[in-house]
């Protein structure tokens, strides 16, 4: 009987807890070489929750995190972070975030957010990109059903 009072009072409190107290923290790091070759995101493609926090780590130097013009869900601000430091976004919507590294864009420096289901996919993937952000941007779009 104890257990059973114990278990709905748990159950209780975390139905109350705020969806935020729920949110992750998902690390992203920026590298010179990685799994996916030379300039990247790693992870290059995550999928987050509203409510989560993409923290971009600054591994290896001359790198940023910036948001990609048109890329972003509706209402979303556009942001860019300095060179050579952490970054800390918070998911704020639903949809796809289009990111590049600046200046490491037409080499492929690139990732890709997916919260929830987004509705933006069709409008961001007819957007050019320079270089081999095209061909890593493909790859990347590919994996939005899996």
């Amino acid at each position: 009987m104890m257990f059973h009072k114990i278990l709905a009072t748990t159950l209780i409190t975390l139905a109350l807890l705020p969806a935020n107290a729920m949110a992750a923290t998902i690390e992203v790091l920026m590298l010179n070489r990685g799994a996916g070759g030379s300039m990247v995101f790693e992870p290059a493609f995550i999928k987050a929750d509203v409510g989560d926090t993409i923290y971009f780590i600054a591994t290896d130097k001359g790198h940023n995190v910036e948001s990609i013009k048109g890329m972003l869900p509706d209402g979303v601000t556009a942001f860019k972070s300095p060179l050579n430091k952490d970054y800390e976004m918070k998911i704020e919507a639903e949809g796809l975030y289009g990111l590049k590294c600046t200046p490491h864009y037409a080499m492929g420096m690139i990732a890709l957010v997916k919260v929830g289901q987004p509705d933006n996919a069709a409008s961001l993937a007819g957007i050019r990109h320079p270089g081999k952000a095209r061909k890593r941007f493909k790859a990347l779009f590919a994996k939005l059903d899996q």
